[in-house]
């Protein structure tokens, strides 16, 4: 663990320079510097004042290893994602998203859709109307698993329900190999992005025809990797743009 180490991945995360940080925290440069390089320690109150201003906890600043984060997850981008249409399917079962997403497989074969577009898009978000009897007593979840449908695509096999997402801006963040532990490195990617969200001041954005949250599983170069987005009110700039369709 290196508190210095994290000082500065957490100020080139925000994207402030070393001036900037000091003129925040009323010190010099030079004591920005040597926080870094672990040459003195800062104060309580301004251990404090940097978990504040850096959005995470106290204890992770100065216990945790963040920088050993970046093996596992990428930097966090904003993206414009270009509007689609897709089928969706939800199931509430004690391991929902292996059920819904075999489901929404057959279903894409059974459509034609992957015959027309064998390397099609399948998303997926937690359905959290499930109570918590369903929960606590029987060990139910639910998921949703829908694909993105390219333009003009047509069928008549049932067994879905057909959206349409607007266009709209998402924090991103990928997971390399999210499923060595799952109910860690998954959530932990979405706490990463509400802490840059509050960081640099962005704020969810709850709207109508658009998905609050989702994510994106895929192969990329023999390793299993997991995209995060997490929904945030329209920004003028990003990083890139993603068109599913």
């Amino acid at each position: 663990m290196s508190l210095g180490k994290n000082i500065q991945y957490l100020r080139k995360q925000k994207k402030i320079t070393q001036e900037q940080l000091a003129e925040i925290m009323s010190v010099s440069r030079q004591t920005i510097s040597r926080w870094e390089a672990d040459e003195i320690v800062p104060e309580l109150n301004k251990l404090v004042v940097l978990s504040d201003m850096f959005a995470c906890k106290l204890d992770t600043l100065v216990k945790e290893d963040m920088i050993a984060c970046d093996e596992i997850y990428s930097e966090i981008t904003i993206k414009r994602v270009k509007a689609f249409r897709m089928a969706r399917y939800v199931m509430v079962t004690p391991n929902p998203e292996d059920d819904v997403n075999a489901y929404m497989d057959n279903w894409a074969r059974q459509s034609g859709l992957l015959t027309l577009r064998p390397d099609a898009v399948r998303i997926g978000w937690d359905f959290p109307f499930v109570s918590s009897e369903l929960q606590n007593r029987f060990g139910l979840r639910g998921y949703v698993a829908a694909y993105i449908l390219p333009d003009g695509f047509e069928t008549n096999c049932p067994g879905v329900e057909y959206a349409n997402q607007e266009e709209a801006d998402y924090a991103v963040i990928t997971i390399y190999d999210p499923f060595v532990a799952a109910f860690e490195r998954i959530p932990n990617a979405y706490k990463k992005i509400l802490e840059f969200l509050q960081a640099n001041g962005f704020r969810e954005k709850a709207k109508d025809g658009i998905l609050s949250c989702f994510e994106h599983e895929y192969e990329k170069e023999g390793i299993t990797c997991m995209d995060v987005y997490i929904h945030v009110d329209s920004v003028s700039k990003t990083d890139s743009f993603t068109n599913f369709s």
